[in-house]
């Protein structure tokens, strides 16, 4: 089935779909949040959960984030609130709504899947009437980009260490075919240890294979040409370029592609053409040009970007004195599952978020194939996210 008629039908049933399919993204074993039930800012619950709430840390464009005390450990964690889009009004309202409805519910999804140590963490979610409680790993260094507005420019060794941490996690999405499609430095965040934590897959998206992606997305100043384009692209070289506008911007302080008036930028990052400054290390000044290349077919990938000289000059910090999980084995980790009775209606909502376009029917016929498939893989991990949220209560 085509996404288009995917989309017509869910339109047809009013968009209940969609509506569901949050629900299930967003339950860890189907909890609603506790106290009021009510969306009001004056009503807000005391207590999500487990979680006490404090105060307001940061507002952005999908919602607020709050900080929170787990009752019990006192663990913090950082509760993004984002509140579910209201299917009232038109037609193009309605989808609208939906449409937002399904990019909080894969975002969701996509961060229950990635466990790495340069990735947010999620640990929970909650849900009221009307809002979503995103309970994620809570980390206090901030932004990295607004660490790199006070130092101005970073010496070339601090640099490489956020490089090596964003590369060694975004490959890490990448091995489950999964690009962020949003990197900048406002979506990495530091740790006290300033290890780096990519966060906010609001836009991430599952590429599946053989096939590009269409949505334009990103900010101007970090996304890719084909994007800026309007091409059909693959969201990994598209997250290569985004890489190489933050290792320009820790490097140097300014962006690469960073003028005021918005069609002179985008012509000029369709021409691929900005100021390489002659007093960077030579082999850093070979690294952006490779990642930097207009063409994504002879832009440089992951694997030749990790065996770079200026990257492997000095090895990576471990985090937590551990080195980083092996990327995900499809031998490994796809177990079979007997029949469709044994086929878990929650996790296939959740699949069926990230495999837009394709039918239930074609998603539980991947998950019965004798076939090591991607589905599957998805599918326990999924399950196992579940499992270990469960016991932590």
């Amino acid at each position: 089935m085509s996404a288009s008629h995917q989309r017509d039908r869910e339109r047809e049933n009013g968009g209940a779909a969609a509506h569901q399919r949050v629900q299930q993204a967003g339950r860890s074993g189907g909890r609603p949040a506790g106290g009021s039930s009510h969306h009001h800012h004056r009503e807000e619950p005391s207590m999500v959960g487990q979680w006490r709430m404090g105060k307001t840390v940061g507002e952005g464009s999908s919602g607020r984030v709050k900080l929170a005390k787990h009752k019990l450990t006192g663990q913090y964690a950082a509760v993004k609130i984002v509140p579910k889009p209201r299917r009232k009004g038109d037609q193009d309202k309605v989808e609208k709504a939906d449409k937002m409805l399904l990019g909080i519910e894969r975002e969701i999804v996509i961060m229950k899947l990635i466990e790495h140590p340069n990735v947010l963490r999620l640990l929970d979610v909650y849900e009221t009437t009307h809002e979503l409680y995103l309970i994620m790993e809570y980390v206090e260094g901030g932004e990295l980009f607004d660490y790199l507005v006070r130092k101005k420019r970073l010496h070339a060794d601090e640099a490489r260490h956020y490089f090596q941490q964003i590369i060694s996690g975004v490959d890490y999405c990448h091995r489950f075919n999964i690009c962020h499609r949003d990197l900048k430095p406002e979506n990495l965040l530091l740790d006290k240890e300033k290890n780096i934590k990519i966060a906010d897959f609001g836009m991430a998206a599952l590429e599946r294979e053989g096939r590009l992606l269409e949505t334009s997305c990103g900010s101007p100043h970090y996304a890719s040409p084909e994007i800026v384009a309007g091409e059909n692209y693959h969201g990994s070289s598209s997250d290569i370029w985004s890489c190489g506008i933050i290792l320009y911007a820790l490097l140097t302080g300014v962006l690469p592609f960073g003028h005021a008036d918005i069609r002179t930028l985008l012509s000029l990052v369709k021409r691929g053409e900005y100021y390489m400054p002659p007093e960077l290390p030579r082999d850093a000044q070979d690294l952006l040009r490779r990642m930097l290349v207009v063409d994504p077919e002879k832009r440089i990938r992951m694997d030749e970007i990790r065996a770079h000289p200026w990257v492997t000059r000095k090895p990576p910090r471990l985090i937590y004195g551990v080195p980083p999980p092996a990327p995900p084995d499809v031998n490994q980790i796809a177990r079979p599952v007997g029949s469709v009775d044994e086929i878990d209606p929650e996790i296939l909502g959740n699949l069926r978020t990230l495999w837009q376009g394709a039918s239930e029917r074609e998603i539980v016929q991947e998950l019965l194939s004798p076939e090591k498939t991607w589905e599957k893989v998805f599918y326990c991990l999924l399950y196992r996210y579940r499992t270990r949220s469960l016991e932590n209560y």
